[in-house]
């Protein structure tokens, strides 16, 4: 497997250039656009206006508000108890793995609808093809275990038509499987993403979930609120992160000749050793790894393919450069 797994970039504390959220927020433009975030944006000690991070409702206001004026989503909701997912990460991730289909293709970007990108874990809130569609173009297919996550997500694209024609869900039958009853063999996908379950247990969901909101309200919480906790697939699954990418990797060499670059997130620095291990054991080809960065939290991308040149080569032109 090449080194270049090793020579990580120096680890950014910023958001992605293209990233619409790298300032801070113009709550008078968000309010404007959403009159409801109004109700929960107050001056902070420091005099600048915000809303309260540990509140789920205010979070879900600000997330409505940033989807309809920076994407042009006229609905958007998510159900009680579901992840409320913070734009800007999620933003920086669609950016960052633009930069590297683009890094493949002679640092041109490879746009529209063509472009076809698989969400594992789409969730209820539905906004990396949100993002995807808005910013490139390209077309989704996401996959999801949870009927009422399906649900969810679906109500999002039936009620915002433009994404209804670029974003098809799929509904993932056996949990165990990742790739094998979503992705088609003669389906060519150029990339996939995801942002996997952090957690091993969920007693440790729910303790990372309370130690963040402590953090946020600068005091004690001891129970969680609603909209942080999360489902059993969105926060943890048997073996955490670890394992859950582990098999990931493992199943992905199935479909190596589907998919030009498998891509997830990892939250955790130390799971990047076991992880590498599983990418030289699935004889990946090539390994990349990208560092992201938002305020103080740092994660990284890992993205591998099996490809070898000439393929890559030949996916590139009937695919990227015939369009």
């Amino acid at each position: 497997m090449p080194e270049n797994r090793k020579n990580q970039s120096a680890e950014k504390t910023v958001l992605h250039p293209r990233n619409k959220h790298r300032e801070r927020y113009d709550f008078k433009q968000l309010i404007s656009t959403c009159p409801g975030l109004g109700n929960y944006v107050k001056i902070n000690a420091f005099g600048n206006e915000s809303i309260d991070f540990a509140n789920p409702k205010a979070v879900k206001w600000l997330n409505t508000a940033l989807l309809k004026y920076y994407y042009s989503i006229e609905y958007w909701d998510i159900p009680s108890g579901y992840l409320c997912p913070p734009i800007p990460g999620r933003v920086d991730y669609v950016h960052y793995i633009a930069d590297l289909l683009g890094s493949s293709n002679d640092g041109k970007i490879p746009t529209g609808p063509k472009i076809k990108c698989m969400d594992i874990g789409v969730g209820a809130s539905c906004v990396f093809p949100i993002v995807g569609n808005k910013e490139y173009g390209w077309s989704f297919i996401g996959s999801e275990t949870d009927p009422a996550a399906l649900e969810s997500a679906n109500k999002i694209l039936n009620n915002n038509l433009f994404l209804k024609r670029s974003i098809e869900l799929r509904f993932q039958e056996n949990p165990m499987d990742i790739f094998h009853g979503i992705m088609e063999r003669n389906e060519p996908v150029d990339l996939t993403i995801c942002n996997p379950p952090f957690h091993a247990s969920a007693e440790e969901a729910r303790e990372g979930n309370l130690r963040k909101l402590s953090s946020l309200s600068h005091k004690k919480v001891t129970s969680p609120a609603l909209n942080f906790g999360g489902q059993t697939t969105e926060l943890w699954c048997e073996g955490g992160e670890e394992r859950f990418v582990r098999s990931m990797i493992r199943q992905s060499k199935q479909f190596a000749s589907n998919c030009f670059w498998f891509t997830t997130q990892i939250s955790k620095q130390s799971h990047l050793k076991s992880v590498y291990e599983a990418l030289e054991n699935a004889d990946a080809f090539e390994v990349k790894t990208i560092q992201m960065g938002q305020g103080t939290k740092i994660s990284r991308i890992v993205a591998w393919t099996f490809l070898k040149p000439a393929q890559q080569q030949k996916w590139i032109d009937n695919r990227w450069k015939a369009y």
